[in-house]
């Protein structure tokens, strides 16, 4: 148990100094998995034999004395949209419960050069649809916090099997916020890098324009270098950026003194839970206290994020998801009497509700007649957003806000009221609707012992600079240290 209780940075020090194996720290790992999984519900499957078997490469080469990469041996969960070639990948849903992938997602290729041993596929809201982790084909997911709560979605699993101890790392896909809520809800760090900085081939497609994978961790410099070991150019994927990664950790530990931070007006209102506000706001005197600039910025257009995202991300989920119609893999209904009522019925059995609700939206804001008055106003507005950061960015570095208006809530809670489980989003979305990096990092609990996340944003390709400031205020705090008692 305290084994588990280690951040990866310190778990590489033990192994090169032989305390520890690499198979002990796997097996530390499923053990932990054995005893309190079935309260959590953060895995869909585990690979066991994937896993013993990298950790036992990682051994005999700490055995020759041979030169490892940073994070191998580390255990790690893998979100389960994300394809690892041999193991069932199935986004979390009915249509591709059996579906067995025949190759590797670019960050799984990766992940084995850097001898990084995957312990299971984590599970999500179905095909990544969701803030709170209630939409699993499969189960729910508990937050390991108080198990009657959410752990926030659609990468719930994944900030739960990290929160929980039941792995070091975890990666997940963020099209909304959905590592960043989790991270927050879970108290933990989660990173959404610049789009492009990380290839999308192999990751199951929900909205293109918007999704990118990403990395959890207990500690901010865990994150960036898990960060840096996925990250880089990939001729597989036409929107992967080729330009030169820079290693994170040459600049993380540097002093954030002269930086100008802005404070997001609009997402620190009355609308905001109060521990929440005063979390964010003790944060920021932290900043304050190191030298940097604080600034109130407003963004009068933010407040069609939610909107703009909303249209966006159905529309092209409505494109995506057309490939799953019982023809090429996946689940097909049982004895249709025609072509048409396959197609039907496979969609109808296979999916569960919250995807048929974007899958209907979507149709309907790409429809003829419908498109110019929604889809392509959207994205119209979706640019005067950028523009919108674009003029801020001329004023602060950095900029600051809740990850979430509130904490956690009740399971169940919010499932009758779409409206209220999409404004869940509200400070997250707009990241992915300019592309830009951005991080949760635990900033307090609330008066329950619920974690909050202060959510940090830059301007596209600024990655190492926000992983410098948030290792800043990591460092003066302890709220990365707290663990959940499970």
């Amino acid at each position: 148990m305290e084994l588990l209780k280690k951040t990866a940075v310190e778990i590489r020090q033990m192994l090169l100094k032989k305390e520890v194996s690499a198979q002990d720290l796997v097996d530390a790992a499923y053990k932990r998995i054995d005893t309190i999984e079935e309260k959590i519900g953060a895995y869909n499957c585990l690979t066991k034999e994937y896993a013993l078997e990298t950790a036992k490469k990682v051994d005999e080469k700490i055995a020759k004395g041979e030169n490892l990469p940073p994070l191998a041996g580390i255990p790690l969960a893998l979100k389960d949209n994300i394809n690892l070639k041999g193991y069932k990948t199935t986004a979390s849903s009915k249509i591709l419960e059996n579906f067995v992938s025949p190759y590797d997602a670019t960050v799984s290729l990766k992940l084995k050069e850097n001898l990084i041993p995957v312990i299971g596929k984590t599970n999500l809201d179905e095909f990544a649809m969701g803030s709170s982790n209630e939409n699993s084909a499969f189960k729910k997911v508990h937050n390991p916090y108080n198990l009657n709560k959410v752990p926030g979605g659609s990468s719930g699993g994944s900030a739960a099997s990290v929160a929980a101890l039941e792995s070091y790392l975890a990666l997940g896909s963020d099209t909304g916020g959905s590592i960043r809520l989790p991270a927050s809800f879970c108290g933990i760090t989660g990173f959404k890098p610049t789009y492009g900085r990380v290839s999308r081939y192999g990751l199951i497609a929900f909205a293109s324009s918007l999704d990118q994978i990403g990395p959890f961790g207990r500690c901010v410099e865990d994150v960036a270098n898990l960060y840096f070991a996925i990250a880089g150019n990939d001729k597989k994927d036409s929107t992967s950026l080729n330009m030169k990664i820079e290693n994170p950790l040459g600049t993380l530990k540097n002093p954030v003194k002269g930086l100008k931070i802005g404070v997001i007006k609009e997402l620190l209102t009355d609308d905001v839970d109060e521990d929440v506000k005063n979390a964010i706001i003790s944060a920021v005197k932290i900043y304050e206290k190191s030298g940097c600039t604080i600034k109130e910025i407003s963004l009068p257009l933010l407040k069609h994020s939610i909107g703009i995202y909303y249209i966006v991300a159905t529309a092209e989920a409505s494109s995506n998801l057309a490939r799953f119609d019982g023809v090429k893999y996946g689940y097909r209904t049982k004895n249709p009497s025609n072509l048409m009522e396959m197609y039907t019925k496979t969609r109808q059995e296979g999916f569960g509700d919250e995807v048929k609700r974007r899958i209907m939206l979507g149709t309907y804001a790409l429809s003829s007649g419908y498109y110019d008055a929604y889809y392509k106003k959207a994205q119209q507005m979706r640019r005067l957003v950028k523009e919108d950061f674009d003029r801020a960015f001329k004023e602060v570095d950095l900029l600051v806000s809740p990850t979430c208006p509130n904490t956690a809530f009740e399971l169940g809670s919010r499932n009758d009221d779409p409206i209220k489980m999409y404004l869940t989003d509200v400070g997250t979305i707009c990241a992915n609707l300019i592309g830009s990096p951005a991080i949760s990092i635990p900033c307090g609990f609330d008066k329950s012992g619920m974690p909050i996340g202060a959510h940090l944003l830059a301007d596209c390709f600024n990655d190492n600079l926000l992983l410098q400031a948030a290792y800043n205020y990591e460092a003066q705090t302890e709220f990365n240290k707290y663990f959940a008692k499970l």
